[in-house]
Order: C-alpha cells, then structure tokens, then sequence
C-alpha cells in the first residue's frame, strides 16, 4: 500500500480550516499524513503526530528577511518551505540546503518560471520544486492555459538536472483536497507521467520529511593544514 503525503495544507489560525477536520478528509482520501505550512507570520510550534506534520511557509520579497527567517525556523519545523515567484527570493531559496521546498515558483498566476540555474542549484541543495494543483484547478480559459505551460517547462527541467519534486494542495479548506488519484490526474495535463507523479506523492515527500537528502549536508568535511580531516557544523 502506498504512503501518499501532502505536504502544503494551511489550516487555522491562518484559514479557518481546523487541522483535525483537514487530517480527517485528507484520511478518507488515502493519505498517510499531511504538513500544515502556514505562513511565516501565523506559524504555531504543535506537538506533531505520524500522520500530521507542522511546518512553515516562508513569505516575503526581501532576501536578508528569507534569510532571517529561515535560521529562525531550521530546525524547529518538519518542513520549510519558501513562497516563491520573486526571482531574487527562488533563487535564494534554492541556493539555501536549510530549505526544503520551493513553493509557487512561478507565482500566484504564472507570470514568471524557473531556469537552468534554478533547478541545477535546487538539484544541488536537495530542495523539492513543488508543483501546486490548487492553481490549475481555480484557473480558468487562458490562465490555466498560461499556468499548464509555465508547469510543463519547469517539469522539463526538474527532470533534466533531477530535481526532487512534490505534488500538493496549497489548500485552505477540506473544499481544497484531492484524492490522491485526482492529484494524479492534474499532474497528467502537463505532462507528468503516473510514476513521477506518485513518486511526487509518496517517496519524495517521505523523504523530505525524513531529511532524506540533507543528511550529506549535516557535516562540512574541511582539512586542516596538515591534512587531517576535521567535521565542523
């Protein structure tokens, strides 16, 4: 049986969603567990669960802010995520080890993309580009015309310089979940095949989690003078 994780939902006290009614659909569904990833500004330290995990999603158009913020949260949260669309703030994400996820990486409406360096800097850092289905489903006609294309480029390059990614939500009500085979369906419109996208469901998102890909990352190997190696934090 497959571990399906959906690792961008936002209940209270950002949305009047109660975590325990979103946890409640979000298992009629099929999901193994769900991460709250509230904005930075409403974030609550929860004691955690198996099947519910406490993040954060970092929002904000300053550098040295997104930096700030993500020293204040490493650490204390399952997840961090950025709320990405600026071109300074996607870059400084993905150039960050600390973040875990790249949320709307095109904006709200799609009106910017990722490129080359981007996704070989989030490849690099082990951050998971995340590709949101809540904005293919409240588009309409050209705008969800215009969101299908910016999805089917950044999917062309997360698979060029292997990039981890996820598949989620971003909801704010139990209106906003999908079953996971709805999920799957989405992520099909622009060209994501069924292995990658229940690989986007389930193993990529356990990873994060579990800091799969960070682990290489604890420890800088640095040499002193006279060769000997020494581990510093």
């Amino acid at each position: 049986m497959l571990n399906y994780f959906d690792l961008n939902v936002h209940a209270y006290p950002e949305t009047d969603a109660p975590v325990e009614e979103l946890h409640r659909v979000a298992k009629k569904y099929g999901y193994a567990g769900i991460a709250v990833t509230n904005h930075s500004e409403v974030v609550q330290e929860q004691p955690e669960s198996n099947a519910v995990f406490y993040g954060v999603e970092i929002k904000t158009n300053s550098v040295s802010d997104l930096k700030r913020k993500v020293k204040l949260h490493w650490g204390k949260v399952s997840l961090l995520a950025v709320h990405g669309g600026n071109d300074k703030i996607n870059r400084a994400a993905v150039e960050n080890p600390r973040v875990d996820v790249l949320a709307h990486p095109c904006g709200e409406r799609g009106e910017r993309g990722l490129n080359h360096v981007l996704v070989r800097y989030a490849a690099e850092n082990g951050v998971a580009i995340d590709f949101n289905m809540n904005a293919i489903i409240h588009s309409r006609r050209g705008e969800r015309a215009r969101t299908l294309g910016k999805m089917r480029e950044n999917l062309k390059l997360v698979r060029k310089y292997k990039a981890q990614m996820i598949l989620t939500s971003h909801a704010h009500s139990i209106y906003d979940l999908r079953a996971p085979r709805e999920m799957i369906a989405l992520a099909a419109l622009f060209g994501m095949t069924k292995e990658e996208a229940t690989s986007a469901l389930c193993d990529i998102p356990a990873g994060i989690l579990e800091k799969r890909w960070k682990k290489d990352r604890d420890v800088e190997i640095i040499k002193n003078e006279k060769g000997k190696v020494q581990k510093s934090k």
